[in-house]
Order: structure tokens, then sequence, then C-alpha cells
């Protein structure tokens, strides 16, 4: 069993608040994976609340964006529309409840007849933060499992972010597909 983490493809990162055209470049190419993806699908979403500002990250990024309940907070509707579970909410860049939920999964399909996890994709935003931090957490939870990273399906904050990204997760034996 394959699996796809789509991360933080909410309104914010694409066309709002931290919004980018390679963002917004990206989604089409998203939907598509999704669309064609065989296998289980996970989404993330960057959650924060109100306070936001007051927090370590906010006084080291002080833009208000993915604040619960709002547009930007939400997923882009094409990425919406085809979600059908849950996202996993997480109030910073990794989510160790990502992990956990993995590993579980393997050992689930490995205590089956179906075998574990096969490989492990990510997609989604923002290459530089939350897609290495969470590519990252996954290796760590499953060292044996390949993890994958579709650098066409990704964007970073800037241009060169994202290939210096690409770059630190090679050395860590994360795939990054051309």
């Amino acid at each position: 069993m394959n699996v796809l983490v789509v991360v933080d493809m909410q309104n914010d990162f694409i066309d709002g608040a931290l919004g980018t055209k390679e963002a917004a470049a990206i989604v089409p190419k998203v939907v598509e994976k999704i669309q064609n993806f065989d296998g289980e699908i996970l989404y993330t979403r960057d959650t924060h609340e109100e306070n936001y500002l007051d927090t370590q990250e906010g006084k080291k990024l002080p833009v208000a964006h993915c604040i619960k309940g709002t547009k930007g907070w939400e997923l882009h509707p094409k990425i919406e529309a085809l979600r059908k579970k849950e996202p996993i909410d997480k109030p910073s860049f990794g989510s160790p409840h990502l992990g956990s939920l993995l590993r579980s999964m393997d050992d689930e399909y490995q205590s089956s007849a179906k075998g574990g996890i096969e490989a492990i994709t990510f997609v989604g935003l923002c290459t530089d933060i939350c897609v290495i931090s969470n590519a990252m957490i996954a290796k760590a939870f499953l060292p044996e499992v390949p993890i994958i990273v579709d650098p066409s399906c990704c964007a970073g904050v800037t241009p060169e972010s994202h290939k210096n990204a690409l770059e630190a997760m090679k050395m860590c034996q994360i795939i990054c597909e051309e």
C-alpha cells in the first residue's frame, strides 16, 4: 500500500497572506496527483489560533495566516473537493501525530495480509518548511519505508529555498523525484 500526504494546500499559502505564484502554479499538478493516486491519501492543515502573533512562530513570522475557521485556513477548493478524510490539524511545521498515524497504518497493514506501507509520497507547501519537516518525521518514524517528495507538486517560500530543501532531504535519504 502506498500513502500520499498532501501538506498544507491551504488558501493562505496559495493566494492569501503568504501566497506565491509558484504555489498557485502547483495546484493543478497536486489535483492531478490526488486524482491518479492509488492508495491512502492524508492531508495536513496548518492551524493557528487568534493569538498567533503572540506565539514564537508569530514573532519570527509576523504574518497572521491559517487562523482556524478563516478562509485562509481552508484547503484550496479544488483540493477540498477531492478530500475524503479529515485533515490533520497541526499547530507547527511538523506533525508528530502524522508520524504516529503512519506507523500505526504500517503496523496495521503488516499484521494483515496486505503487507506494510510500500512508500510515502509528499506533495504540497511549503517545501522548505512544512514539507521537509513532515517528510523528516515520516523518515524518523518509518526509516525503512521509502519517503518520496514530488518536487513538481511542491513550492517553497522562494524558488531557491525550494531547491535547498530538496537537496537537504536528499542528504537524509528522501527520494526527490524529478
